[in-house]
């Protein structure tokens, strides 16, 4: 299944994920810009359905970032472990397809886990298995308050 990906501008990315990205990085790369990616996703429960959003966020060392977004529905019920760790699948799922391009062009990665440290949250709960599967699948991990790619970026998509 292709997913629709855009920018923050809204715009729609018309090509593969891993096209769009690959093309970007070389552009980026030819203007001397130093790049690092986090990839982040959070959710919102609206009534019976849960809406994710995903990003991908580019910080262009010293001089701003930039993003993509990719947004889902679904109507299946589901605790707030369970939500967590879908939203940590999500991550992964677009971390494992980009990877490659990442090391080809020296790109830093980390994934994000919108999951508080803080015991007394319900999302606690998930911590050490988030914590397991994304250092188990090889990548970087960070969890709030420095998982801004989800906690901040796609948390502002998901309202």
């Amino acid at each position: 299944m292709q997913r629709q990906w855009r920018k923050l501008s809204g715009e729609k990315i018309m090509r593969t994920l891993e096209d769009e990205v690959m093309n970007m990085m070389t552009k980026e790369k030819n203007a001397g810009h130093e790049l690092k990616a986090c990839i982040g996703t959070d959710s919102q429960v609206k009534g019976k359905i849960t809406e994710f959003a995903t990003v991908i966020v580019f910080i262009r060392k010293g001089k701003g970032g930039f993003m993509y977004i990719h947004n889902e529905t679904t109507k299946q019920k589901m605790s707030v472990k369970e939500r967590m760790l879908i939203e940590v699948a999500k991550s992964i799922d677009v971390a494992y397809s980009l990877c490659n391009i990442f090391s080809r062009y020296s790109v830093d990665m980390e994934v994000h886990a919108d999951i508080n440290t803080n015991p007394n949250f319900k999302s606690n709960d998930a911590l050490k298995d988030a914590m397991g599967y994304i250092m188990g699948m090889g990548f970087a991990f960070k969890a709030k308050p420095h998982a801004f790619a989800s906690s901040s970026c796609a948390n502002k998509v998901v309202q």
